[in-house]
C-alpha cells in the first residue's frame, strides 16, 4: 500500500512546485554576455522573442467605466516582448508593469523617447476587429505586453490606453481580456 502512495504524492509535489514556479519571463542571457539591463536597451535582449513559436493569444476588449462601454474597433494593437528594459518603461508609462488602464493623453505625456535602434523591430502589431477582438499568432514562449487605445463607444470622451502582460507557454492559446 505504502508504494503505492509514493507515486501520487510525488505526482501531487511536482505539481504544487509547478503551480509555485514564478511567472515566465525572457530567458537567461547566454554565458559569457552582459544581464539585460532595465536603463540600456540592447537588441539582443530581445532575440529570444523574434524566434517562431506555437503559441498564440486571442484577445478582446472588455473595457467599461461604470456605464460607459469602450471600443478598440479598428484600433492598433501592439505586442511587446517583456526584457528589462522593457518592463522599466511599462512602468514609467503606466505606473504598472502588469496592468493597467489610463487616459491615453497621460501615458503619451509620459512617453520616454524610444531608442534610435531597432526596439519596433520586435514589437508585433494587429488591428482590433468590429467585435473588439485581436489575435497575434506564431510566439515563442515569454512573457510580453499587450497595449491598445479604446475609445468610448457612444463617441466623445477620453480615449484609454490599457496595459496587459501576458504569458505564453507550450503551444497553447493564452486568452486575454483588457
Amino acid at each position: 500500500m505504502t508504494h503505492l502512495r509514493l507515486p501520487a504524492l510525488g505526482a501531487a509535489l511536482a505539481l504544487l512546485v509547478t503551480a509555485c514556479a514564478p511567472t515566465m519571463g525572457p530567458p537567461p542571457p547566454p554565458p559569457g554576455q552582459p544581464a539585460p539591463s532595465p536603463t540600456v536597451f540592447r537588441p539582443e535582449d530581445f532575440s529570444w522573442s523574434a524566434v517562431p513559436g506555437r503559441n498564440r493569444i486571442d484577445g478582446r476588449l472588455i473595457y467599461r467605466q461604470g456605464a460607459t462601454r469602450y471600443t478598440c474597433s479598428g484600433a492598433g494593437v501592439v505586442l511587446t516582448p517583456e526584457t528589462p528594459w522593457t518592463r522599466r518603461r511599462m512602468s514609467i508609462l503606466y505606473s504598472s508593469p502588469d496592468a493597467a488602464a489610463l487616459p491615453a493623453d497621460e501615458v503619451r505625456a509620459r512617453t520616454p523617447s524610444a531608442p534610435n535602434d531597432d526596439y519596433s523591430s520586435f514589437v508585433r502589431r494587429s488591428t482590433c476587429d468590429a467585435a473588439d477582438r485581436f489575435s497575434f499568432s506564431n510566439l515563442p514562449d515569454g512573457a510580453w505586453f499587450v497595449i491598445t487605445v479604446a475609445r468610448p463607444q457612444a463617441g466623445g470622451g477620453e480615449s484609454i490606453a490599457i496595459m496587459r502582460r501576458v504569458v505564453t507557454r507550450g503551444g497553447r492559446v493564452t486568452p486575454i481580456d483588457l
